[in-house]
């Protein structure tokens, strides 16, 4: 299978279609339609074990899609995700009918995550895996206190703020986008560094940094200032030290609709 030329990045997105498969799994989330469409899908199309399938078919909405994408990470299985959820930007449409012509004609995207490595006040080691951004937030009344450094330069002495968040293309739609980050198309090598409330310096709006990039951040006063780090839904409290980093030799793979790509997605959610 041949991958579109592109700029080494967070992401990328294959040109031909999805292989013939004969054996799909039907995961979904708690809320009731989806459980109610994994009921009607497996009574239609037949379903296997997660681990024994070919291809995941994920029914829930953004949140969902990304726990399954963590939990078969570097498995090689792709997920094929439709919207049962609210927002679904990671999501397919739902359609019960032409499911297998469906997935045998998307794309693949495949998604480098960021890896967290963070450092808590006892100085225990935590790390994990994002697929859209990792974050740092105060966790009290006071303001955090940080300081950012790109590959061991540092670069901000001081940001006094909420948090500070660091976004993959792929999550620049997500928490970066609400936090008025730069919204970056898919297989762009970049990762965005964008500030949550900044009060000084009032003015800075964040910055994009190279997708090799390392980018460290020291919690400064972490006593007085706690703060939190999340990489995507997995949080450690009580940080003084985190970094973030792309993993590229961690993947997963996503499967999307050609007649609602991930472009196409990123361009209605800018001129929409």
């Amino acid at each position: 299978m041949n991958e579109v030329a592109r700029p080494a990045g967070s992401s990328s997105t294959e040109a031909d279609t999805v292989p013939a498969f004969t054996r799909i799994a039907f995961v979904a989330s708690e809320a009731p339609d989806a459980l109610q469409a994994q009921a009607r899908l497996v009574a239609r199309y037949g379903t296997v074990a997660p681990e024994d399938a070919e291809i995941i078919v994920a029914l829930g909405g953004d949140g969902f899609m990304l726990q399954t994408l963590h939990r078969c990470r570097d498995s090689g299985t792709p997920i094929y995700g439709m919207n049962r959820g609210s927002v679904g930007f990671l999501m397919n449409s739902f359609r019960e009918e032409d499911l297998p012509a469906r997935i045998a004609a998307s794309q693949r995207v495949v998604i480098h995550p960021l890896m967290m490595e963070a450092t808590d006040i006892k100085g225990r080691q935590h790390r994990a895996w994002a697929i859209n951004e990792v974050s740092l937030i105060r966790q009290s009344y006071q303001a955090a206190k940080l300081r950012i450094a790109i590959d061991g330069k540092v670069r901000m002495e001081e940001l006094i703020c909420d948090g500070v968040l660091v976004a993959t293309p792929a999550g620049s739609t997500a928490y970066n986008l609400s936090a008025q980050g730069p919204i970056l198309p898919i297989g762009t090598p970049l990762l965005a560094v964008t500030p949550i409330s900044a009060f000084r310096p009032r003015r800075w709006r964040g910055a994009l940094v190279p997708d090799r990039a390392r980018v460290d951040i020291a919690v400064m006063e972490f006593e007085k200032r706690p703060v939190n780090a999340t990489a995507d839904h997995f949080e450690v409290r009580d940080v003084v030290a985190v970094r973030a980093r792309l993993d590229p030799n961690s993947s997963m793979t996503m499967l999307v609709d050609r007649d609602h790509s991930i472009e196409e997605r990123i361009l209605a959610e800018q001129f929409g």
